[in-house]
């Protein structure tokens, strides 16, 4: 396995399914750990961060104590603020199951706490507490306690808060259990991320989503054998750039060819080079339609056109004719795709190019959809014995993949990798990054990242991006594919000048230079 140096092994970052979590409670507690002192800090460390948050707590706290270890955490959060002076009562909808928690519950009550015995009000403006399953949820929970919370998600009067898993929520899978999971405002996640609350068909049900440290060290983390990592714009400041020599020419400074656009798609081919330049790559050439190469000298004079391509009748571009006269050993990154438009005929006599080729081959949109219709489908991809990067959005990777399954997309798209020896980005709301040993999945990501033609300027970030490394590494990782992609989903997140394409690849250009000067002093 690759060693892994960025992000850092730590509980902010690692995410688990609930399997490996309990294995890793289990350690804890085979190493001496009581699970009493881990309920109390879990319990403990959640009212400090509810503390910060006092304007949550000002109309009284109900806390909604399930059977197990999850409720024996509600019922310490329950037991701290009521000693800090906060109105709180407390409901079990089910039977306590674990005599822990049930001993938590019979202190709560001899120190006063109020103990429902009919269900909370949902018209009230109190804060509502989910202890209910968290991490042990494994089938479908009573819809009347899910229509409940969601009464009161949806009046708006008072917030909920959800203790490690929204109840109803897979962890593993991210989707409810039956129709409907409990919509909370906050989800705290104790100890590791659980994979489900990563996953896009989550974002319903998690609303923000907070890490509770509990201490697992790095030692007992660096065991766990499936690496995931959570990526979002905090880790930003611990992103090292290669830097190259004062004294490197523009050839030594990243060498990258696009092949892109197409008279049906001209504004594809702009967007991908605009995202080449905003990477300070050395030397860009291209290889575009003629449509676009007449006019690319007055937008981006100092890309290098190496061909044009021809449109057949619909207006996408043929590759073979501009392929077969380019020496691509040139370069050290290829990025092939955006606008391009989907033609058969001339891909079966073009893909050759390509899997001969031995820098890094980037492949995105209408190449990857030409590889879908293709008669060897992702087959191509085992002809290919170089490295290759993938970018698809959800649609384009099952045509890509129709037989490649998973719980999770994080699941689909190792499964990808690890079968077809690639990386790839799966794109969405919380992106995902792949290499068949490990992923990296974006979290938190401004919105403004799902545009249309914000995939055809990551297009071009990528290649110029990966040829300056190459340059100076001589061989780079998926790692390094993370990075670019938080990157791009930063420049867009801190765009002021508006949210299209080109103004975001000026952030990105910014973005980049800033960074590489603070590494330099």
């Amino acid at each position: 396995m690759n060693e892994i140096a960025w992000p850092t092994i730590d509980s902010k970052h690692l995410i688990v399914d609930s399997k490996q979590m309990l294995i890793v409670e289990k350690e804890m507690f085979s190493d001496g750990m009581p699970q009493e002192a881990l309920m109390e800090k879990a319990g403990i460390q959640i009212s400090r961060w509810l503390l910060k948050k006092k304007s949550l707590l000002k109309d009284g706290i109900t806390v909604f104590i399930g059977p197990g270890h999850n409720g024996g955490d509600g019922a310490v959060i329950a037991r701290e603020l009521f000693l800090k002076g906060f109105y709180v009562q407390v409901w079990c909808p089910f039977p306590i199951k674990k005599s822990l928690t049930n001993n938590h519950l019979n202190y709560l009550t001899s120190i006063g706490v109020t103990k429902l015995v009919e269900p909370p009000d949902a018209n009230g403006k109190d804060l509502w507490i989910d202890a209910v399953f968290g991490n042990n949820q494994t089938r479908k929970v009573d819809d009347k306690l899910i229509k409940l919370f969601n009464q009161k998600f949806h009046k708006k009067s008072g917030k909920v808060i959800s203790i490690d898993i929204p109840t109803g929520l897979c962890p593993d899978k991210g989707e409810p259990f039956l129709e409907n999971a409990v919509k909370a405002n906050y989800t705290l996640a104790i100890g590791l991320y659980k994979i489900g609350l990563t996953q896009d068909s989550a974002l319903p049900f998690i609303g923000e989503l907070h890490h509770i440290d509990i201490g697992f060290t790095t030692k007992k983390l660096s065991k766990i054998e499936k690496k995931i990592f959570k990526i979002s714009y905090d880790d930003f400041k611990n992103i090292d750039l290669p830097s190259l020599p004062k004294n490197n020419n523009k050839y030594k400074r990243g060498r990258t060819l696009l092949i892109a656009g197409s008279e049906k798609y001209p504004g594809a081919a702009y967007l991908a080079l605009k995202g080449a330049i905003s990477s300070g790559a050395g030397f860009i050439s291209a290889v575009l339609p003629e449509l676009v190469a007449d006019s690319i000298w007055q937008v981006a004079p100092e890309i290098v056109l190496k061909g044009t391509m021809k449109c057949n009748q619909n207006g996408h571009a043929s590759l073979f004719s501009a392929l077969k006269n380019i020496d691509l050993s040139a370069y050290d990154s290829l990025a092939v795709g955006p606008g391009i438009g989907i033609d058969n005929y001339d891909w079966q006599k073009s893909k050759e190019y390509l899997t001969e080729f031995e820098g890094l081959l980037i492949l995105d949109a209408d190449a990857l959809n030409r590889i879908s219709e293709s008669e060897l489908g992702s087959k191509f991809f085992l002809e290919r014995k170089f490295k290759t990067w993938i970018t698809p959005h959800s649609k384009e990777f099952s045509r890509l993949f129709p037989n490649i399954k998973g719980e999770t997309n994080v699941g689909r798209a190792l499964n990808a990798s690890r079968e077809l020896n690639i990386s790839v980005l799966l794109k969405g709301a919380n992106s995902i990054l792949a290499d068949g040993e490990k992923a990296w999945q974006l979290i938190g990501t401004d919105s403004q990242t799902a545009r249309a033609g914000l995939g055809d300027l990551l297009s071009g970030f990528l290649a110029g991006s990966s040829a300056i490394d190459l340059t100076f590494c001589g061989n780079i990782t998926t790692e390094f594919f993370a990075k670019y992609v938080l990157l791009h989903s930063l420049a867009a997140s801190k765009c002021k000048k508006g949210s299209n394409s080109s103004a975001i690849g000026d952030e990105l250009s910014k973005l980049i230079r800033n960074r590489k000067t603070r590494q330099i002093s």
